[in-house]
């Protein structure tokens, strides 16, 4: 049988109170080291919830520093061409809050950053977005509520940048697993073709 936590009170009594340096370490300004991290990051989580709750969190990749620091208390996001779904766009127009992840690729600490966004688009900033000749059309500006860095512990328990433990042959190839989960009437050769060297080449298209 299962037992469900219902209050706030019988959480905290299960797994204790923060220590005093993580209570105290939130801020909700940029320091240079936040500005560094920024700067050698190349991939972020962003996550969103709709009107009615649902959330969304999606990855956001490119070059280190893609995320810009506007000022002390903004950072924008570039959007690249993906499925087109904009799940996470649709649902900060509903609902502005959001939440960031910021990994740097070795490092098992991360950037927290948590705020309110908007959707802009025709902003000067995006020419100086640019990236293999592609200019974003919009980009997600995030005003600063919160920011902290996360410890390291659930990195290293993972052992997620340890090349030994990696194992991307144990499942299907990203278009064996659209033929069997999400297009079941499409070529499995096609997939193929459309998911192999050349995909790769089209991230910026």
């Amino acid at each position: 049988m299962t037992v469900d936590i219902t209050t706030h009170e019988e959480l905290r009594e299960l797994l204790g109170v923060p220590t005093a340096r993580a209570s105290a370490k939130e801020r909700t300004r940029l320091h240079e080291r936040d500005r560094q991290w920024l700067a050698a990051s190349p991939f972020c989580l962003l996550a969103t919830a709709g009107a009615d709750g649902t959330c969304d969190v999606s990855p956001k990749g490119d070059p280190p520093g893609f995320a810009r620091p506007i000022d002390d208390t903004t950072i924008a996001i570039p959007e690249r061409p993906g499925n087109r779904r904009a799940d996470g766009f649709h649902n900060i127009l509903d609902n502005p809050h959001v939440g960031l992840i910021f990994l740097v690729p070795g490092r098992t600490d991360t950037l927290r950053i948590n705020g309110r966004a908007r959707l802009v688009r025709d902003a000067p900033l995006l020419d100086s977005m640019t990236v293999q000749g592609h200019r974003p059309s919009l980009a997600v500006l995030v005003a600063i509520e919160q920011i902290f860095y996360h410890c390291a512990k659930a990195f290293l328990r993972s052992q997620l940048w340890s090349p030994q433990t990696w194992t991307p042959e144990a499942l299907p190839s990203r278009a064996r697993l659209v033929k069997e989960v999400e297009a079941p009437t499409e070529s499995l050769p096609d997939l193929e073709r459309y998911y192999g060297p050349e995909y790769a080449r089209r991230i910026y298209t």
